[in-house]
């Protein structure tokens, strides 16, 4: 555990966090790919358009980097599991890409509840997976079809 972290849950009062992952505890819930919010595309021709693994990995981080200093929603994700979210992000997005990944994290509705997210909310966490995305160099069509496949899962991440 880095010391930051050490001095974060410190200040947090949590002392709890797998010692393995780094993440916290979450209630116990059934792991299941349906959890993930989409169906996977058919084949692998998306992971390969978003660089495997690898890709799919920087897109995920740079979302939540991007996240965690955007003004309009950096308050959603104060006080949350960052290395959990880190990881589940990314085997979402491998998951629904046909990357050959599992997805572990909860069912959207369950993720989300009490998180107060609107839609303008969602709208700029969007721009900032555009962004990732782009970064990535990953083509406007590919990033369409993605964005196509999470646009479902809306109304299980909108509260208000």
């Amino acid at each position: 555990m880095t010391i930051l972290l050490s001095l974060l849950l410190l200040a947090q009062n949590i002392d709890t966090v797998d010692p393995v992952t780094g993440e916290l505890p979450v209630d116990p819930y059934e792991q299941s790919n349906d959890n993930a919010g989409a169906d996977p595309f058919a084949n692998g021709k998306m992971a390969a358009a978003f660089h495997g693994q690898e890709g799919i990995s920087r897109i995920a981080n740079g979302l939540v980097d991007r996240i965690t200093v955007d003004p309009r929603i950096e308050d959603i994700f104060k006080g949350q599991d960052m290395v959990r979210l880190r990881r589940t992000l990314f085997e979402q997005f491998c998951y629904i890409l046909n990357a050959g990944c599992d997805y572990s994290g909860r069912d959207m509705k369950t993720a989300h509840r009490d998180l107060g997210i609107q839609r303008a909310d969602l709208n700029a966490l969007v721009e900032n997976l555009q962004g990732a995305m782009s970064e990535e160099g990953i083509s406007f069509a590919a990033q369409n079809r993605f964005l196509s496949k999470l646009a479902p899962m809306d109304g299980d991440v909108v509260e208000r």
